[in-house]
């Protein structure tokens, strides 16, 4: 298999997209260090070769930062983790743009409300940021918590999410 890699100017900075050769999206951060997005992929998922080339998943993360924040949630992504984790990144995909959840919150809607160390697990373990939207999980008091991309990355998702940018 041959995965392309991408990376993309936004507003937090360059982001860089690594796709299979079905155009899912593997992984993807706030970084030109492709030796870091690959990286953040599975091990069993870790493509043979990679080369640069024109992804779909840019084109949706562009048309995110210029206001669609839906355009994300049509991009195929592909992660390999346990059953928990598989049913996390699915749940992290249904929140809403501008309604963040805490992480009891989404232990709540993992169906495990005492899973809470499990649900920040899921959200650092989360290879294809954005796109899984693992930003939108905050601590319970309202701070932004841990961001593999850095929370001022974090806050100016969160902050576009809600309308500010």
């Amino acid at each position: 298999m041959t995965a392309l890699i991408q990376t993309i100017a936004t507003p937090d900075g360059p982001l860089t997209i690594l796709v299979d050769d079905a155009q899912q999206v593997l992984a993807s951060g706030w970084s030109d260090d492709h030796d870091a997005i690959v990286a953040r992929v599975h091990p069993a998922l870790r493509p043979a070769s990679i080369a640069e080339g024109e992804t779909d998943a840019a084109d949706a993360a562009d048309a995110y930062y210029r206001g669609d924040l839906r355009a994300i949630e049509s991009v195929r992504v592909r992660q390999r983790g346990t059953a928990l984790q598989a049913a996390g990144w699915d749940a992290l995909r249904r929140i809403e743009p501008g309604r963040p959840l805490s992480y009891s919150e989404f232990a709540v809607a993992l169906g495990s409300p005492r899973a809470v160390r499990a649900a920040a697990s899921i959200c650092a373990r989360n290879a294809p940021a954005l796109f899984v939207p693992c930003h939108r999980v905050l601590r319970s008091d309202g701070s932004l918590g841990g961001f593999a991309w850095g929370l001022p990355v974090k806050q100016s998702l969160l902050a576009r999410e809600r309308g500010e940018l």
